[in-house]
C-alpha cells in the first residue's frame, strides 16, 4: 500500500509549510491525483486520516480533485481521452498512446489557520 507512503510524503509538506510559513494547523488540502496516477483516493483517504492526529492536518477537510486520463495517440495523431491505461484509441482503435493528462499527483492548496 504506497498510499501510506504518500501520505507520509504530504505530511512532510504540511509540516515543512507550517514550520516556514507559521500557521498552527490546515483547516483544508487540496489535492490533485490524476486517474492515471497509479493511486487509490480512498486508500489515501484513508491513510491521511490514520496519521493526522497530532500534526498540522489533525481534522482537516480533504478535498480530492481527480483529472481524467488523456493521452496522444502514435497513429493517428489524435488526442483521446482514456479511463486507464492500456484503453484504447478512441479515434483509431490504436494502442500505441502516450498519456499527456491525468497522471499528475500533487499538492493543490493548503487553507490555514495562523499560529
Amino acid at each position: 500500500m504506497h498510499e501510506l507512503s504518500l501520505a507520509g510524503g504530504i505530511l512532510r509538506i504540511v509540516e515543512q509549510a507550517a514550520e516556514r510559513e507559521r500557521f498552527a494547523r490546515v483547516t483544508r488540502l487540496t489535492l490533485e491525483v490524476g486517474k492515471l496516477a497509479g493511486v487509490e483516493v480512498e486508500a489515501l483517504r484513508f491513510a491521511l486520516g490514520a496519521i493526522a492526529p497530532g500534526t498540522p492536518l489533525a481534522d482537516a477537510a480533504v478535498e480530492i480533485v481527480e483529472p481524467e486520463g488523456q493521452a496522444r495517440c502514435f497513429d493517428c495523431g489524435g488526442l483521446t481521452a482514456i479511463k486507464e491505461r492500456g484503453d484504447a484509441c478512441r479515434h483509431c482503435g490504436g494502442w500505441r498512446l502516450d498519456p499527456v493528462a491525468g497522471t499528475g499527483f500533487r499538492v493543490v492548496d493548503l487553507l490555514v489557520e495562523d499560529a
